[in-house]
């Protein structure tokens, strides 16, 4: 006899529900008593969304077992309010926020750095080996593979709802309310090292003479070398940046 139960999604998790389930309790029938983790994965929600399981009114983890005539309510990530007295069901917050992204998302890990967050990223990276590196080096994995979010090393992830590069960035910022965290012209967009101040005389074989002689300050990056000054492509990062961040909150 296969069993039932009753489940009620809250806020943006119904983004990952299809439009008959979305904003209603629904009916879920199910064999055995499988993991409740298993059950919500299967309807399409990765477990690095969900913050709180309540079944029955009881608050409950990913290993609960599910019950015929469960009632379950599955609620996101919260900001607004505290729910230390519950169980949570996903690890507490990184003390560092720091980034991994998916292949697909190379614009954004360039967009990140710029606004100075540590975001490891490189075009031929295996998922097996994004999740790994997520859990090893403790960093939120950013991505539009529902799939990968599920791995069960990804402690930390996050499931992009916007398409394009900088609605996604905004879309970041609003999520991990980084506004007052962001540090730009700290990392190298190319290779994510940090930047620092260099004498020009010290890289006057590597740079047009004109550059020289009409800016002062350069800088480079400790890792790849790559070499930085403010010429029109940093005015033009600058305008960017001021249409992301509030004036105050810029260092």
């Amino acid at each position: 006899m296969m069993n039932q139960a009753d489940f009620r999604f809250y806020a943006e998790l119904n983004d990952f529900l299809p439009p008959w389930q979305r904003m209603r309790e629904f009916t879920h029938t199910f064999a055995n008593n499988p993991a409740i983790k298993e059950v919500i994965e299967a309807l399409g929600i990765p477990h690095t969304e969900i913050d709180l399981i309540l079944v029955n009114g009881q608050s409950v983890n990913f290993s609960y077992l599910l019950q015929n005539r469960d009632r379950i309510s599955v609620y996101p990530v919260f900001e607004a309010f505290d729910i230390t007295p519950l169980l949570r069901v996903r690890p507490q917050p990184l003390r560092e926020t720091r980034f991994i992204l998916d292949v697909h998302l190379g614009k954004l890990a360039a967009y990140l750095r710029l606004f100075g967050f540590d975001t490891e990223y490189h075009n031929d990276y295996e998922d097996a080996q994004l999740a790994q590196i997520a859990r090893q080096e403790k960093r939120i994995l950013l991505t539009r593979d529902i799939g990968l979010l599920k791995r069960n090393q990804v402690t930390h992830g996050y499931f992009l709802r916007e398409t394009y590069p900088k609605q996604q960035l905004r879309e970041i910022f609003r999520r991990f309310d980084l506004f007052r965290a962001a540090k730009p012209f700290q990392r190298c967009m190319i290779c994510n090292g940090l930047i620092y101040p260099i004498d020009k005389n010290e890289i006057n074989h590597q740079v047009p003479a004109a550059t020289l002689s009409y800016y002062h300050s350069f800088y480079r990056c400790q890792s790849c070398h790559q070499i930085y000054w403010p010429g029109s492509h940093y005015q033009q990062m600058q305008t960017f940046i001021n249409t992301i961040l509030p004036q105050q909150d810029q260092p």
